[in-house]
């Protein structure tokens, strides 16, 4: 008998262990409304709500950061001074540190204008055509750029995997596939 409750001692123990190990391998996962991450038109309604807001508006950059799997990406690329197309790799964490200060200081609103989808299972990619303005009273935008934003579906939520984005310019204008009808 001693031997059964042993066996049955060391084989929970073997269990828990296991259950440890695989909740930490687990992403960390934030808290968030779950109907804001629970089908992609929310999640990418919910970014750009998130980063929009008048001079001198906070942003909620937890419900900003819990949009995204731990390891995600956001790109920015352009042109430098140099006239050579570069791109920068920086976590939802650097990008706040980056560009909150001055979207707080300055008024920042980006509006969705056109939106491509393409999905394969559990994979999504999104190419979303936006417009930038300083306040929503705003009727003309300073900036416009499409946002390539993969997203996953771990089968429970969806999570911004990558945004890779670029502005538009003289040379690179908006192509009118990514524009509204």
């Amino acid at each position: 008998m001693k031997n059964i409750i042993l066996l049955i001692s060391l084989c929970l123990f073997c269990l828990t262990i296991n259950a440890q190990q695989e909740a930490k391998e687990q992403p960390k996962k934030q808290a968030t409304d779950s109907s804001k991450v629970f089908t992609v038109d929310n999640i990418i309604k919910t970014l750009y709500t998130t980063i929009s807001g008048e001079k001198g508006k906070a942003r909620n950059w937890k419900q900003f950061k819990s949009l995204f799997h731990e390891d995600a990406k956001l790109i920015p690329s352009g042109e430098n001074k140099e006239g050579v197309f570069k791109i920068r790799y920086i976590s939802p964490d650097e990008y706040i540190k980056s560009s909150g200060k001055w979207l707080v200081e300055n008024g920042f609103f980006e509006k969705e204008i056109h939106r491509e989808t393409q999905q394969f299972g559990n994979l999504v990619h999104v190419f979303s055509t936006y417009q930038s303005f300083y306040s929503e009273t705003d009727e003309t935008p300073f900036m416009r750029g499409i946002n390539s934003i993969q997203l996953l579906y771990d089968n429970n939520r969806w999570w911004i995997v990558n945004i890779y984005w670029t502005n538009e310019t003289e040379l690179n204008p908006i192509p009118k596939a990514y524009l509204p009808k």
